[in-house]
């Protein structure tokens, strides 16, 4: 058995849950909405708020508030980097240019936004990968239930924990979180 093991090891076909559970935010690079490389490494020393987007969902007016979490946490190490998806009810059917348009103009986004991604089934993107399974980010299974689902990453690229779509961005368990207020 070791032996095999070892030979998947080899040709890459296993990885030992002990490494990947390793893995930690700042291994990801991801695209910005305008298609630079964005190292989430750059963001080393603050918390992070992941969030899927979408512009055409009942949760849409969520953006607001993610505005203002972030207008008034993100002089204290704190970032919100917003994620637009379609894999709901094709509620972000927009070109990157259009998302950011809408983000800007509808409601004054500010935090970095990045390149429209998938966040569930065969074409997840590899940080929802890690954001959403226990094997790669070693705390807990949170696949993506709807648009406006909020991962919390502390300043040490680690996964802290996820809240419901449908829970407010200022919602105490975000704003203590940024606080670090248990």
């Amino acid at each position: 058995m070791k032996l095999i093991m070892s030979l998947l090891m080899a040709l890459g076909l296993y990885v030992p849950v002990s490494a990947q559970s390793k893995q930690t935010f700042y291994d990801f690079i991801v695209k910005t909405i305008e298609g630079k490389d964005y190292p989430l490494s750059e963001l080393k020393g603050k918390k992070v708020l992941v969030v899927n987007v979408a512009s055409k969902c009942g949760l849409t007016p969520q953006y607001k508030e993610l505005q203002e979490l972030y207008d008034t946490y993100k002089d204290q190490n704190f970032v919100i980097i917003g994620f637009p998806a379609n894999n709901f009810l094709w509620q972000e059917p927009g070109t990157n240019s259009e998302i950011a348009q809408f983000c800007s103009l509808n409601y004054g986004v500010t935090f970095p936004m990045m390149e429209k991604i998938s966040v569930k089934g065969k074409e997840m993107a590899p940080l929802y990968q890690w954001l959403t399974e226990k094997i790669r980010n070693g705390k807990q299974d949170a696949p993506v239930g709807w648009n406006f689902q909020k991962f919390m990453v502390d300043e040490n690229g680690n996964w802290v924990g996820v809240v419901p779509p449908k829970t407010s961005p200022l919602s105490d368990t975000i704003v203590n979180w940024i606080k670090g207020i248990n």
